[in-house]
């Protein structure tokens, strides 16, 4: 159990060395300084977005957790994970690993039709295909961008000014974009979002015991987008499932999500 223990311990010091850098006993740190020149305006955006969230979106993912089954948003969640594989399959392209955008484009086609629509996912369950994840934002990473400012997006959250033209280059590869009826792409955006911010009802405990939710918020993002840049670099060929759990992309499922307050 000892020996267990140790070995564990030993993962997770290294994931934080990975993460954070190794300080030594002098004080000395490898630590990446964080790039927040905006920090006042990013605090205002982040304050706006804090307002719309305890407004509108948390208590819809409470509710959303609440009434529909958890197999039901495991299957929402492969559903758009699924329809976020073409973006996923040209950044690795762009990215030199033609193996895994292989292997991505694979899972598409298989849970496509095998998993109807992506509803469920019998390429990583049955056929033990890696999930891989990549974006245009870890693609200019890749090309040499490695650091690059914080930039609070509203509405969208946590981001860098790399990631933000990344995200608008994704925006025109995703499948949603060319959805021709408003009504129908615009409800399956909404649902999206609904069903991401329910995968994160887990962390409000911890958001709401912070000092400070923009220094927690910033910095937690900062860091797990640092591994994955490094991951991208270093562990290119393994696929998501190589990363440690808290890491991964895929949302962690909210157990007993606490009911909405009467007011």
């Amino acid at each position: 159990m000892l020996a267990a223990s140790d070995a564990s311990a030993d993962a997770a010091d290294a994931d934080y060395a990975a993460i954070y850098g190794s300080a030594g006993v002098g004080g000395s740190s490898d630590i990446t300084p964080i790039l927040d020149p905006w920090e006042p305006m990013n605090r205002r955006v982040h304050a706006f977005n804090l307002a719309v969230d305890h407004a509108v979106m948390r208590p819809l993912a409470r509710a959303y957790a609440t009434v529909v089954p958890a197999p039901v948003r495991t299957g929402v969640g492969n559903f758009f994970d699924n329809l976020g594989t073409p973006v996923t399959f040209a950044n690795l392209l762009l990215q030199g690993r033609p193996g895994e955008a292989i292997e991505t484009l694979g899972r598409f086609l298989v849970n496509t039709t095998i998993g109807i629509g992506g509803l469920f996912d019998p390429a990583g369950k049955v056929l033990k295909m890696h999930r891989h994840s990549a974006d245009l934002g870890r693609t200019f990473a890749r090309w040499g961008w490695r650091e690059s400012r914080y930039l609070e997006l509203p509405f969208f959250g946590p981001s860098t000014l790399r990631d933000a033209f990344g995200k608008a280059g994704d925006y025109e590869l995703s499948p949603l974009t060319y959805v021709e009826e408003d009504r129908t792409r615009i409800g399956l955006r909404a649902l999206q979002a609904v069903d991401l911010r329910a995968s994160l009802l887990n962390l409000d405990a911890l958001r709401q015991a912070a000092p400070d939710d923009y220094t927690l918020t910033r910095d937690a993002w900062l860091a797990r987008r640092r591994y994955l840049i490094e991951n991208d670099r270093r562990h290119g060929d393994e696929g998501i499932d190589a990363l440690p759990p808290y890491l991964m992309d895929a949302p962690v499922e909210p157990e007993n999500p606490e009911p909405a307050r009467q007011p």
